[in-house]
């Protein structure tokens, strides 16, 4: 079992930048793949990016590719997500996930066995 705790979120102009991160504890790390997903209330969890247990591979939802960046440190047992060039659609709760299944993660949320609580992410106009 692994335990997650994000932070980072707040509230930003668009075109700024974040960096949120998660903690993990319990179980290895390095054994789980890694996603983060955003939500909003009344709308179902969406995909953000995905990360292999290594950190060799990763893939982004086409909204956010080439503005934020996934990235693991495995020795810190922590996964963090980069966002760069943020615009107002991109407020949401963000959430980070881990998959004890598979090698590389998945861009369907019930794929993932443990969630973060979230943090929240407002961008301005």
């Amino acid at each position: 079992q692994v335990q997650l705790v994000e932070s980072g979120g707040g509230l930003v102009q668009a075109g700024g930048s974040l960096r949120l991160s998660c903690a993990a504890s319990g179980r290895t790390f390095s054994t789980y793949a890694m996603g983060w997903f955003r939500w909003a209330p009344g709308k179902e969890r969406e995909f953000v990016a995905q990360i292999s247990r290594s950190g060799g591979t990763s893939s982004y939802a086409d909204s956010v590719k080439g503005r934020f960046t996934i990235s693991r440190d495995n020795v810190q047992n922590t996964l963090y997500l980069q966002m760069n060039s943020l615009k107002p659609e991109d407020t949401d709760v963000y959430l980070c996930a881990a998959d004890g299944k598979r090698m590389y993660g998945s861009s369907s949320y019930e794929s993932y066995d443990y969630w973060g609580q979230g943090t929240q992410v407002t961008v301005s106009s």
